[in-house]
Protein backbone atom coordinates (compact mmCIF):
# COMPACT_ATOMS: atom_id res chain seq x y z
CA UNK A 1 0.00 0.00 0.00
CA UNK A 2 1.35 3.77 -0.84
CA UNK A 3 2.50 5.05 2.90
CA UNK A 4 2.41 8.61 2.91
CA UNK A 5 4.54 10.70 6.11
CA UNK A 6 2.70 13.45 7.83
CA UNK A 7 3.42 15.38 10.85
CA UNK A 8 0.54 16.76 12.81
CA UNK A 9 0.97 19.88 15.45
CA UNK A 10 -0.21 18.49 18.77
CA UNK A 11 -2.52 20.76 21.01
CA UNK A 12 1.00 21.36 23.54
CA UNK A 13 2.42 22.55 20.33
CA UNK A 14 5.26 19.74 19.73
CA UNK A 15 4.78 17.56 16.89
CA UNK A 16 3.62 14.23 16.01
CA UNK A 17 5.16 11.49 13.79
CA UNK A 18 2.31 9.91 11.25
CA UNK A 19 2.05 7.37 8.69
CA UNK A 20 -1.06 7.36 6.18
CA UNK A 21 -1.90 4.15 4.71
CA UNK A 22 -3.75 4.86 1.30
CA UNK A 23 -5.67 2.70 -0.55
CA UNK A 24 -4.31 1.99 -4.04
CA UNK A 25 -7.16 2.83 -5.37
CA UNK A 26 -9.57 5.74 -4.67
CA UNK A 27 -10.93 6.32 -1.25
CA UNK A 28 -13.92 5.01 0.40
CA UNK A 29 -13.70 6.04 4.00
CA UNK A 30 -10.67 7.58 6.61
CA UNK A 31 -9.72 5.76 9.85
CA UNK A 32 -7.23 6.70 12.76
CA UNK A 33 -5.34 4.25 14.25
CA UNK A 34 -4.55 4.56 18.14
CA UNK A 35 -1.38 2.05 19.37
CA UNK A 36 -1.23 0.28 22.52
CA UNK A 37 0.37 1.53 25.81
CA UNK A 38 4.50 2.33 25.40
CA UNK A 39 3.86 0.89 21.48
CA UNK A 40 4.73 2.95 18.24
CA UNK A 41 3.31 3.04 14.96
CA UNK A 42 5.34 0.48 13.59
CA UNK A 43 4.24 -2.33 16.19
CA UNK A 44 3.08 -5.58 13.98
CA UNK A 45 -0.70 -5.01 14.91
CA UNK A 46 -0.40 -0.87 13.88
CA UNK A 47 0.92 -1.97 10.79
CA UNK A 48 -1.26 -4.87 9.51
CA UNK A 49 -4.20 -3.41 10.89
CA UNK A 50 -3.87 -0.05 9.01
CA UNK A 51 -2.43 -1.62 5.67
CA UNK A 52 -5.44 -4.22 5.55
CA UNK A 53 -7.94 -1.01 6.26
CA UNK A 54 -6.19 0.16 3.34
CA UNK A 55 -6.75 -2.36 1.22
CA UNK A 56 -10.48 -2.23 2.32
CA UNK A 57 -10.65 1.16 0.69
CA UNK A 58 -9.75 3.30 4.19
CA UNK A 59 -7.09 5.76 3.97
CA UNK A 60 -6.33 4.79 7.27
CA UNK A 61 -3.11 7.13 9.28
CA UNK A 62 -1.29 5.40 12.52
CA UNK A 63 1.05 7.85 14.26
CA UNK A 64 3.17 8.03 17.84
CA UNK A 65 1.87 9.22 20.16
CA UNK A 66 3.22 12.28 22.64
CA UNK A 67 7.14 11.34 23.51
CA UNK A 68 7.02 7.77 22.08
CA UNK A 69 8.67 6.74 18.23
CA UNK A 70 9.20 9.93 16.16
CA UNK A 71 7.09 11.90 18.06
CA UNK A 72 8.10 15.10 20.13
CA UNK A 73 7.82 16.00 23.82
CA UNK A 74 8.42 13.79 27.02
CA UNK A 75 5.98 10.20 27.48
CA UNK A 76 6.51 10.32 31.31
CA UNK A 77 4.54 13.39 31.86
CA UNK A 78 2.01 13.12 29.14
CA UNK A 79 -0.70 10.56 31.01
CA UNK A 80 -3.99 9.33 29.46
CA UNK A 81 -5.49 12.75 28.69
CA UNK A 82 -2.21 13.63 26.31
CA UNK A 83 -3.23 10.84 24.22
CA UNK A 84 -6.78 11.50 24.09
CA UNK A 85 -5.53 15.51 22.61
CA UNK A 86 -3.11 13.68 20.31
CA UNK A 87 -5.90 11.92 18.88
CA UNK A 88 -8.18 14.87 18.65
CA UNK A 89 -5.22 16.43 16.90
CA UNK A 90 -4.88 13.45 14.31
CA UNK A 91 -8.49 13.07 14.16
CA UNK A 92 -9.28 16.87 12.86
CA UNK A 93 -6.42 16.79 10.21
CA UNK A 94 -8.15 13.64 8.57
CA UNK A 95 -11.68 14.95 8.99
CA UNK A 96 -10.08 18.41 6.99
CA UNK A 97 -7.90 16.42 4.76
CA UNK A 98 -10.77 13.50 3.31
CA UNK A 99 -14.35 15.82 4.61
CA UNK A 100 -16.45 13.00 5.56
CA UNK A 101 -16.99 11.46 9.51
CA UNK A 102 -13.99 9.02 10.72
CA UNK A 103 -13.72 5.61 11.70
CA UNK A 104 -11.40 5.34 14.94
CA UNK A 105 -9.74 1.73 15.74
CA UNK A 106 -7.71 1.56 19.27
CA UNK A 107 -5.56 -1.32 20.65
CA UNK A 108 -5.27 -2.35 24.25
CA UNK A 109 -5.17 1.59 26.06
CA UNK A 110 -5.06 3.13 22.29
CA UNK A 111 -8.56 1.59 22.35
CA UNK A 112 -9.22 2.95 25.77
CA UNK A 113 -7.88 6.58 24.14
CA UNK A 114 -10.60 6.10 21.28
CA UNK A 115 -13.55 6.17 23.22
CA UNK A 116 -12.30 8.70 25.42
CA UNK A 117 -11.50 10.84 22.61
CA UNK A 118 -15.10 10.32 20.54
CA UNK A 119 -16.92 12.88 23.00
CA UNK A 120 -14.46 15.32 22.77
CA UNK A 121 -14.67 14.89 18.56
CA UNK A 122 -18.39 15.27 18.63
CA UNK A 123 -21.17 13.38 16.75
CA UNK A 124 -20.14 14.33 12.90
CA UNK A 125 -16.34 13.88 13.14
CA UNK A 126 -17.03 10.23 13.84
CA UNK A 127 -18.58 7.76 12.26
CA UNK A 128 -17.81 4.71 14.56
CA UNK A 129 -15.53 3.13 16.98
CA UNK A 130 -13.69 -0.09 17.04
CA UNK A 131 -11.26 -1.43 19.67
CA UNK A 132 -8.95 -4.16 20.04
CA UNK A 133 -8.22 -5.77 23.68
CA UNK A 134 -8.98 -2.50 25.05
CA UNK A 135 -9.12 -2.16 29.47
CA UNK A 136 -12.09 -0.78 30.76
CA UNK A 137 -10.68 1.09 33.19
CA UNK A 138 -7.31 2.82 32.67
CA UNK A 139 -5.90 2.53 35.73
CA UNK A 140 -5.44 -0.95 34.88
CA UNK A 141 -2.53 0.47 32.81
CA UNK A 142 -0.51 1.07 35.90
CA UNK A 143 -0.33 -3.11 37.35
CA UNK A 144 2.28 -3.30 33.99
CA UNK A 145 4.49 -0.82 35.50
CA UNK A 146 7.41 -1.87 37.60
CA UNK A 147 8.41 0.90 39.54
CA UNK A 148 8.02 2.31 43.59
CA UNK A 149 4.61 4.26 42.04
CA UNK A 150 4.14 5.38 45.76
CA UNK A 151 7.71 6.89 46.03
CA UNK A 152 6.97 8.85 42.49
CA UNK A 153 4.07 10.27 43.82
CA UNK A 154 5.24 11.59 47.07
CA UNK A 155 8.50 13.23 45.26
CA UNK A 156 6.89 13.65 42.08
CA UNK A 157 8.78 11.66 39.62
CA UNK A 158 10.70 8.47 39.33
CA UNK A 159 12.19 6.21 37.30
CA UNK A 160 10.12 2.91 36.09
CA UNK A 161 10.37 0.44 33.78
CA UNK A 162 7.45 -0.83 30.92
CA UNK A 163 7.59 -3.79 28.92
CA UNK A 164 11.22 -4.17 29.49
CA UNK A 165 11.83 -0.41 28.66
CA UNK A 166 12.80 2.00 30.74
CA UNK A 167 11.00 5.63 31.66
CA UNK A 168 10.71 8.65 34.04
CA UNK A 169 6.99 8.46 35.18
CA UNK A 170 5.24 12.07 37.16
CA UNK A 171 2.99 12.05 39.25
CA UNK A 172 1.01 14.23 37.00
CA UNK A 173 1.28 10.99 34.81
CA UNK A 174 -0.03 8.55 37.45
CA UNK A 175 -2.96 11.06 38.66
CA UNK A 176 -4.33 11.39 34.75
CA UNK A 177 -4.70 7.86 34.88
CA UNK A 178 -6.42 7.15 37.52
CA UNK A 179 -8.70 9.58 37.29
CA UNK A 180 -10.41 8.35 34.21
CA UNK A 181 -14.07 7.17 34.28
CA UNK A 182 -13.60 5.23 31.23
CA UNK A 183 -16.89 3.17 31.44
CA UNK A 184 -18.90 6.58 32.22
CA UNK A 185 -17.31 7.68 29.09
CA UNK A 186 -18.70 4.52 27.26
CA UNK A 187 -22.33 4.85 28.34
CA UNK A 188 -22.63 8.12 26.96
CA UNK A 189 -20.98 7.75 23.10
CA UNK A 190 -23.90 6.56 21.22
CA UNK A 191 -21.65 5.29 18.39
CA UNK A 192 -21.52 2.20 16.62
CA UNK A 193 -19.41 0.07 18.42
CA UNK A 194 -17.36 -3.03 17.86
CA UNK A 195 -15.23 -4.96 20.52
CA UNK A 196 -12.44 -6.99 19.51
CA UNK A 197 -10.61 -9.46 22.25
CA UNK A 198 -8.94 -12.59 22.56
CA UNK A 199 -10.86 -14.99 25.42
CA UNK A 200 -7.01 -15.50 26.27
CA UNK A 201 -5.77 -12.53 26.52
CA UNK A 202 -3.43 -12.26 29.77
CA UNK A 203 -2.75 -8.65 29.81
CA UNK A 204 -6.27 -7.52 29.44
CA UNK A 205 -8.67 -10.23 30.42
CA UNK A 206 -11.65 -10.51 29.02
CA UNK A 207 -14.13 -9.29 31.57
CA UNK A 208 -12.91 -6.12 30.51
CA UNK A 209 -14.39 -6.59 27.16
CA UNK A 210 -18.11 -7.75 29.37
CA UNK A 211 -17.48 -4.56 31.42
CA UNK A 212 -17.46 -2.64 28.02
CA UNK A 213 -19.92 -4.00 26.34
CA UNK A 214 -22.36 -3.99 29.09
CA UNK A 215 -21.72 -0.20 29.54
CA UNK A 216 -22.02 0.52 25.78
CA UNK A 217 -25.74 1.49 24.11
CA UNK A 218 -26.46 -0.10 20.63
CA UNK A 219 -25.41 -0.88 18.06
CA UNK A 220 -22.81 -2.73 19.47
CA UNK A 221 -21.17 -5.91 18.30
CA UNK A 222 -18.34 -8.11 19.98
CA UNK A 223 -15.82 -10.47 18.40
CA UNK A 224 -13.53 -12.89 19.90
CA UNK A 225 -10.20 -12.91 18.40
CA UNK A 226 -9.63 -16.63 19.15
CA UNK A 227 -6.23 -17.99 20.27
CA UNK A 228 -4.42 -14.21 20.09
CA UNK A 229 -1.92 -12.75 22.06
CA UNK A 230 -2.40 -9.25 23.73
CA UNK A 231 -0.38 -7.40 21.13
CA UNK A 232 -1.73 -9.23 17.84
CA UNK A 233 2.20 -10.44 17.06
CA UNK A 234 0.83 -12.89 14.78
CA UNK A 235 0.18 -10.87 11.47
CA UNK A 236 -2.47 -13.00 10.40
CA UNK A 237 -3.98 -12.21 13.70
CA UNK A 238 -3.70 -8.84 13.21
CA UNK A 239 -5.25 -9.05 9.58
CA UNK A 240 -8.52 -10.85 10.56
CA UNK A 241 -9.05 -8.46 13.19
CA UNK A 242 -9.25 -5.99 10.71
CA UNK A 243 -10.52 -7.46 8.03
CA UNK A 244 -13.47 -7.62 10.23
CA UNK A 245 -13.37 -4.15 11.20
CA UNK A 246 -13.73 -3.12 7.98
CA UNK A 247 -16.36 -4.91 6.93
CA UNK A 248 -18.43 -4.18 9.68
CA UNK A 249 -17.08 -0.24 9.51
CA UNK A 250 -18.79 -0.67 5.36
CA UNK A 251 -21.94 0.02 7.02
CA UNK A 252 -21.44 2.78 8.94
CA UNK A 253 -18.63 4.58 5.60
CA UNK A 254 -21.26 5.00 2.83
CA UNK A 255 -19.63 5.96 -0.71
CA UNK A 256 -18.43 8.83 -0.99
CA UNK A 257 -20.20 11.22 -3.44
CA UNK A 258 -17.85 11.98 -5.79
CA UNK A 259 -17.21 8.13 -6.82
CA UNK A 260 -18.01 7.39 -10.31
CA UNK A 261 -20.97 5.08 -10.79
CA UNK A 262 -21.61 4.79 -14.68
CA UNK A 263 -24.64 4.05 -16.56
CA UNK A 264 -23.19 2.08 -19.28
CA UNK A 265 -19.95 0.87 -19.59
CA UNK A 266 -17.39 1.47 -17.01
CA UNK A 267 -15.30 4.40 -15.33
CA UNK A 268 -11.12 3.83 -14.79
CA UNK A 269 -9.94 6.29 -11.92
CA UNK A 270 -6.23 6.69 -11.04
CA UNK A 271 -5.61 5.72 -7.27
CA UNK A 272 -2.83 6.39 -4.73
CA UNK A 273 -0.59 3.91 -6.09
CA UNK A 274 2.01 4.90 -8.80
CA UNK A 275 -0.35 2.45 -11.29
CA UNK A 276 -3.33 1.25 -9.25
CA UNK A 277 -6.71 2.19 -10.77
CA UNK A 278 -10.17 1.67 -9.47
CA UNK A 279 -12.42 0.14 -11.91
CA UNK A 280 -16.06 0.88 -11.06
CA UNK A 281 -19.27 -1.00 -13.68
CA UNK A 282 -22.98 0.03 -12.79
CA UNK A 283 -22.83 -2.46 -9.54
CA UNK A 284 -19.25 -3.55 -9.10
CA UNK A 285 -15.83 -2.01 -8.51
CA UNK A 286 -12.20 -3.99 -7.96
CA UNK A 287 -8.61 -2.49 -8.37
CA UNK A 288 -5.63 -3.07 -11.11
CA UNK A 289 -2.70 -3.07 -10.69
CA UNK A 290 0.85 -3.52 -11.62
CA UNK A 291 3.19 -6.35 -10.01
CA UNK A 292 5.95 -5.30 -7.78
CA UNK A 293 8.87 -6.12 -10.26
CA UNK A 294 6.95 -3.62 -12.57
CA UNK A 295 7.23 -0.65 -10.26
CA UNK A 296 3.52 -1.35 -8.87
CA UNK A 297 2.08 -2.62 -5.63
CA UNK A 298 0.15 -6.03 -6.60
CA UNK A 299 -2.92 -5.01 -5.42
CA UNK A 300 -5.18 -6.04 -7.88
CA UNK A 301 -4.84 -7.86 -11.49
CA UNK A 302 -3.06 -6.53 -14.59
CA UNK A 303 -4.79 -5.08 -17.20
CA UNK A 304 -3.72 -7.98 -19.14
CA UNK A 305 -4.92 -10.18 -16.48
CA UNK A 306 -8.22 -8.58 -17.53
CA UNK A 307 -8.14 -8.86 -21.27
CA UNK A 308 -7.53 -12.67 -20.49
CA UNK A 309 -10.27 -12.83 -17.63
CA UNK A 310 -12.60 -11.60 -20.60
CA UNK A 311 -12.29 -13.76 -22.88
CA UNK A 312 -12.59 -17.20 -20.61
CA UNK A 313 -14.86 -15.95 -18.59
CA UNK A 314 -17.23 -15.09 -21.84
CA UNK A 315 -15.97 -18.76 -23.26
CA UNK A 316 -17.23 -20.47 -19.83
CA UNK A 317 -20.66 -18.76 -19.83
CA UNK A 318 -21.03 -19.22 -23.92
CA UNK A 319 -20.32 -22.66 -23.70
CA UNK A 320 -22.32 -23.63 -20.31
CA UNK A 321 -25.39 -21.80 -22.04
CA UNK A 322 -25.04 -23.87 -24.69
CA UNK A 323 -24.69 -26.64 -23.08
CA UNK A 324 -27.88 -26.35 -20.35
CA UNK A 325 -29.86 -25.38 -23.77
CA UNK A 326 -28.99 -28.92 -25.49
CA UNK A 327 -30.01 -30.43 -22.12
CA UNK A 328 -26.20 -32.39 -21.92
CA UNK A 329 -24.25 -33.09 -18.85
CA UNK A 330 -21.56 -30.87 -18.77
CA UNK A 331 -20.22 -30.91 -14.94
CA UNK A 332 -17.63 -27.87 -15.41
CA UNK A 333 -15.39 -25.69 -17.55
CA UNK A 334 -11.68 -24.83 -16.56
CA UNK A 335 -10.51 -21.88 -18.83
CA UNK A 336 -6.69 -21.11 -18.73
CA UNK A 337 -6.10 -17.85 -21.22
CA UNK A 338 -2.48 -16.72 -21.48
CA UNK A 339 -1.02 -13.51 -23.35
CA UNK A 340 1.65 -14.06 -26.32
CA UNK A 341 3.22 -10.67 -27.41
CA UNK A 342 5.25 -11.91 -30.43
CA UNK A 343 3.44 -14.49 -32.57
CA UNK A 344 4.90 -13.60 -35.75
CA UNK A 345 7.26 -16.32 -35.73
CA UNK A 346 4.56 -18.61 -35.69
CA UNK A 347 2.21 -17.08 -38.25
CA UNK A 348 4.96 -15.49 -40.72
CA UNK A 349 1.71 -15.33 -43.51
CA UNK A 350 -0.44 -13.13 -41.40
CA UNK A 351 2.92 -11.25 -40.44
CA UNK A 352 3.37 -9.99 -43.96
CA UNK A 353 -0.62 -9.83 -44.43
CA UNK A 354 -0.11 -7.18 -41.66
CA UNK A 355 2.79 -5.34 -42.93
CA UNK A 356 4.73 -5.17 -40.31
CA UNK A 357 2.20 -4.58 -37.56
CA UNK A 358 3.13 -6.60 -34.29
CA UNK A 359 1.15 -10.02 -34.29
CA UNK A 360 -0.01 -11.08 -30.17
CA UNK A 361 -2.52 -13.98 -29.86
CA UNK A 362 -4.44 -15.15 -26.95
CA UNK A 363 -3.86 -18.66 -26.44
CA UNK A 364 -7.01 -20.92 -24.26
CA UNK A 365 -6.96 -24.38 -22.70
CA UNK A 366 -10.15 -25.62 -21.99
CA UNK A 367 -10.74 -28.78 -19.59
CA UNK A 368 -14.61 -30.18 -19.96
CA UNK A 369 -15.32 -31.55 -17.08
CA UNK A 370 -18.44 -33.80 -17.66
CA UNK A 371 -17.44 -38.10 -17.54
CA UNK A 372 -20.52 -38.84 -19.50
CA UNK A 373 -20.40 -36.34 -22.13
CA UNK A 374 -19.65 -37.94 -26.07
CA UNK A 375 -16.76 -36.83 -27.75
CA UNK A 376 -19.70 -35.45 -30.51
CA UNK A 377 -20.71 -33.20 -27.52
CA UNK A 378 -17.02 -32.21 -26.43
CA UNK A 379 -15.91 -31.07 -29.93
CA UNK A 380 -19.32 -29.01 -30.35
CA UNK A 381 -18.38 -27.05 -27.39
CA UNK A 382 -14.98 -26.63 -28.61
CA UNK A 383 -16.67 -25.09 -31.70
CA UNK A 384 -19.14 -22.91 -29.62
CA UNK A 385 -15.77 -21.61 -27.40
CA UNK A 386 -14.66 -19.53 -30.55
CA UNK A 387 -18.10 -18.19 -31.00
CA UNK A 388 -18.27 -16.45 -27.49
CA UNK A 389 -19.12 -12.62 -27.65
CA UNK A 390 -15.98 -11.30 -26.65
CA UNK A 391 -14.00 -13.49 -28.86
CA UNK A 392 -15.78 -12.25 -32.28
CA UNK A 393 -15.49 -9.07 -30.89
CA UNK A 394 -11.51 -9.46 -29.97
CA UNK A 395 -11.08 -11.05 -33.89
CA UNK A 396 -13.54 -9.00 -35.73
CA UNK A 397 -12.73 -5.13 -36.75
CA UNK A 398 -12.67 -3.40 -33.35
CA UNK A 399 -11.88 0.48 -33.56
CA UNK A 400 -11.10 2.29 -30.55
CA UNK A 401 -12.17 6.34 -30.45
CA UNK A 402 -10.76 8.75 -28.20
CA UNK A 403 -11.77 12.22 -26.95
CA UNK A 404 -11.36 14.48 -23.97
CA UNK A 405 -14.54 14.77 -21.48
CA UNK A 406 -14.66 18.17 -19.88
Amino acid sequence: MPTEKIAIVAGAGHTLSGALELPTGLVRGAALFAHCFTCTKQSKAAVAVTRTLAREGIATLRFDFTGLGGSDGEFGRAGFATDVADLVASAEALVQRFAQPLLLVGHSLGGAAVLAAAKELGGHKVAAIATIGAPSDVPHVLANIKGDLAAIRAAGQGEVRIAGRSFNLSREFIERVESVDLLGEVAGLRKPLLLLHSPTDDVVGIEHASALFGAAKHPKSFVSLDGADHLLLDEADAEFAASIIASWAHRYLPLREDWPMPEEGVIVRTGHGKFGTEVHTIGHRFVADEPRSLGGDDSGPTPYDLLNAALGTCTAMTMTMYAVRKGWPLEGLSIQVTHERDHADECNHVAAMEQGRQIQALNRRITIEGHTLDEAQRAKLIEIADKCPVHRTLEGVLHVHTRTSD
